[in-house]
């Protein structure tokens, strides 16, 4: 298999009027490259690998539109490797064995490196992951992997221990700006001629609703100014309003099943545990923007009320049960009203984690010493022969006794396992707990 579109140096290939925008305008070199600069900066360990042409097996995973592609697309341009791309989405097993027994024959004959780019490598289940694997190993090809999702979920270990992993970050809005201003300026593959008047707002609208991806920012950039009509001297106007329509709805990075979900609930549960409501309704706005199933949302919620907050407030669990019945009953949008006071209600409550650790505490003694068997006295006393085993004898009925209280043996090693904070309703707890002559 020959080289692809992608890498094959054709002088007209960015010139296409057909090739969006951001294609056309993909980095020649690294110095035509914005941003990621905690890895591509001057002196860093990609830079000199890139320029000295020794790149070794790595693994490129961050967000869309941050330059993963683009950075592939530079090595393929510095490099004097053969290179060949496939898109996990659309190969197989068949095309990346005929790439690995050409790459074997080339190196074996020329000397001649192959770096394999695999965009979107994630999609390979682990059996495919697992045909690179030896050759790999054997540097018959260099791997060069592209993930929006965290490899240490996708990616099998054996493949990531042989790769070096570099995170990639969303671009600032900084530097969105830049590559948009390059592609006003760039006659040759950018919009430099056409006569577009870009307003500072619509810049600035367009470098923050992309959020961080390069590629959504310069399409909209395209979008905008070959679908406004210019004005009576020529000139196109890209105003805001321009902006609002090309770019529409702000994106957000959120794979359900992927880290981006776990991180941002994460965040959602540890801002409220945090007492922080201002925190945990961004991250609540968030799910809900982006599309999280709201009884996933709820569920948390009820497990933060009864964990977090617990008996300095019992209130809570109340609350974030009713949110969850809510929730399953009235669907979005409505439901984000409920789950709003809900998360705030937790977030603003006294917390103690004291029943939560006790529960621990008795599981561990449960599953790792020996069991207790239940006192004699507490065993059911109703059932004929009971009274012969001495099963409910001398057993003392805590109502018939003065304050509904009386001391007994309800279990029988000394164990302490809750022990309740001086913290909200907790007080008053242990308040009685301690006036009690247990």
């Amino acid at each position: 298999m020959g080289k692809t579109d992608l890498f094959e140096k054709k002088p007209n290939v960015n010139n296409d009027r057909f090739t969006p925008l951001a294609v056309r305008m993909r980095p020649r070199n690294l110095d035509e490259f914005v941003g990621q600069r905690h890895i591509l900066g001057p002196g860093k360990q990609l830079r000199r690998a890139i320029l000295s042409d020794r790149v070794s097996s790595l693994i490129l995973y961050g967000p869309p539109g941050t330059g993963k592609t683009a950075l592939a697309y530079v090595v393929s341009e510095v490099s004097e490797s053969h290179f060949e791309r496939i898109n996990a989405t659309s190969s197989n097993v068949g095309e990346m064995r005929k790439i690995i027994s050409q790459a074997v024959q080339r190196k074996k004959h020329s000397g001649r490196k192959t770096i394999l780019f695999i965009d979107e490598i994630h999609r390979f289940n682990k059996a495919q992951q697992d045909v690179v694997l030896p050759d790999v190993e054997e540097a018959n090809v260099v791997l060069i992997g592209a993930t929006v999702h965290n490899p240490f979920f996708s990616i099998v270990a054996p493949l990531l221990s042989r790769s070096i992993v570099f995170s990639l970050n969303p671009l600032t809005e900084e530097e969105i700006s830049t590559i948009l201003k390059n592609a006003l300026k760039d006659k040759q593959r950018g919009l430099g001629k056409l006569r577009l008047n870009l307003q500072a707002q619509a810049l600035k609208y367009l470098a923050r609703l992309c959020d961080g991806d390069a590629r959504r920012a310069l399409n909209a950039l395209e979008l905008g100014a070959l679908t406004t009509r210019p004005d009576k001297l020529g000139v196109i106007n890209f105003t805001s309003k321009v902006a609002e329509e090309s770019i529409q709805k702000k994106a957000v990075i959120y794979d359900k099943d992927q880290s981006s979900h776990y991180d941002t609930i994460s965040a959602f549960i540890k801002s409220m545990r945090g007492s922080d409501p201002d925190a945990a309704l961004y991250w609540l706005a968030k799910m809900i923007y982006a599309g999280e199933d709201p009884r996933f949302i709820a569920r948390r919620i009820c497990i933060c009320a009864a964990e977090d907050v617990g008996n300095a407030d019992p209130q809570a669990i109340v609350l974030a049960n009713a949110a969850l019945q809510i929730s399953e009953f009235v669907g979005l949008p409505e439901a984000r009203i409920p789950l709003a006071q809900a998360t705030v209600y937790i977030a603003c409550a006294p917390k103690s984690n004291a029943a939560y650790q006790g529960i621990e505490k008795a599981l561990s003694d449960v599953e790792e010493g020996r069991t207790l068997e239940v006192p004699k006295h507490l065993r059911v006393g109703t059932y004929p022969g009971a009274e012969k085993l001495g099963h409910g004898q001398g057993y003392k009925y805590a109502h018939n006794y003065k304050g509904h209280f009386v001391k007994q043996e309800y279990l029988p090693a000394k164990r302490k396992y809750y022990i309740p904070t001086s913290i909200g309703y907790e007080k008053k707890i242990k308040e009685w707990l301690e006036g009690l002559d247990r």
